[in-house]
């Protein structure tokens, strides 16, 4: 049954067109605000309504964050949602420093009933259902929002205290970007060696060397297909904080360092904004 408020979701880039989607089709109201205006037609095409900060603050619970980055939701959370959401639900899925987020859950208990709720998955994953939330905060919380988390991510793990979540998205994002350019250079290799690129995607989906990128990923890198699922500027947000937290922790990251650099490469040729698979290319530009 819908529920007597509508849900605000707050940034409506690739992840939070599917959390729209998602919700509507949950037969649930969506009130939506990007600082694209653009973004709001898209939003009215797929039967949201677009709305100020201060009505979704007002008029919805709970209220989606899908913002870019720490700062964005530090930034929402302290002028837009204090105090005109007071007591209200407040789920951050955004990827952001669990340190600072774990400090902003601290600042505005009592007043937000503040959730971390970030997702593992490409917005592809997440649109049909495949999305795994880590849930950091109360779980008398997140029991309160099961019937939009499980419009959201059917599947979903409470990971521990606000920051917890972040920091498990971190690590898994570590293995993720890893194995997406082991991917692209397996590809890259398997070539110049002379083998099929398709073929050998067949046989490496069945090896010991198999991993879920290989179905997700692999097909865009041989079609050349890099429309964005999750975007390389992302990402590389993603490996600056998980560096970040390394050099707090004093661990040496060296392959992340790698993936760190060939995303960097990227966006120096112009590809922030293409899907992460196409760090295949610049492992091709890698030449000898």
């Amino acid at each position: 049954m819908p529920q007597r408020r509508p849900v605000g979701v707050i940034g409506v880039g690739l992840m939070g067109e599917v959390y729209a989607r998602r919700l509507i089709a949950a037969g649930y109201a969506v009130l939506g605000f990007d600082i694209d205006p653009a973004r709001h037609e898209r939003l009215a095409a797929l039967g949201a309504r677009a709305a100020t900060l201060a009505a979704i603050a007002q008029q919805c619970e709970p209220i989606v964050l899908a913002v870019f980055n720490t700062e964005q939701v530090e930034d929402v959370v302290e002028r837009a949602l204090l105090p005109a959401a007071a007591g209200k639900i407040v789920l951050c899925t955004s990827t952001c420093d669990p340190d600072r987020i774990a400090a902003l859950g601290a600042r505005v208990a009592g007043r937000l009933r503040f959730l971390e709720t970030p997702v593992s998955g490409t917005s592809e994953q997440v649109r049909q259902g495949g999305g795994v939330a880590l849930i950091g905060g109360d779980a008398a919380i997140a029991a309160e929002a099961a019937g939009v988390l499980d419009a959201l991510f059917p599947r979903r793990f409470q990971i521990g205290k606000i920051g917890d979540g972040g920091r498990a998205k971190l690590a898994i994002n570590l293995i993720l970007g890893l194995n997406r350019l082991a991917l692209a250079e397996g590809l890259v290799f398997a070539a110049r060696l002379g083998l099929d690129p398709a073929a050998f995607l067949r046989l490496a989906r069945v090896s010991a060397a198999s991993s879920q990128v290989m179905d997700t990923k692999g097909p865009k890198m041989l079609r050349g297909d890099f429309a964005p699922e999750g975007r390389v500027r992302q990402t590389f947000k993603d490996t600056q904080l998980m560096l970040d937290q390394a050099r707090k922790a004093r661990q040496k990251l060296p392959l992340l360092d790698i993936h760190a650099d060939v995303l960097a490469a990227c966006m120096r040729h112009g590809e922030a904004d293409a899907d992460n698979s196409i760090v295949i290319e610049e492992i091709r530009r890698r030449t000898m």
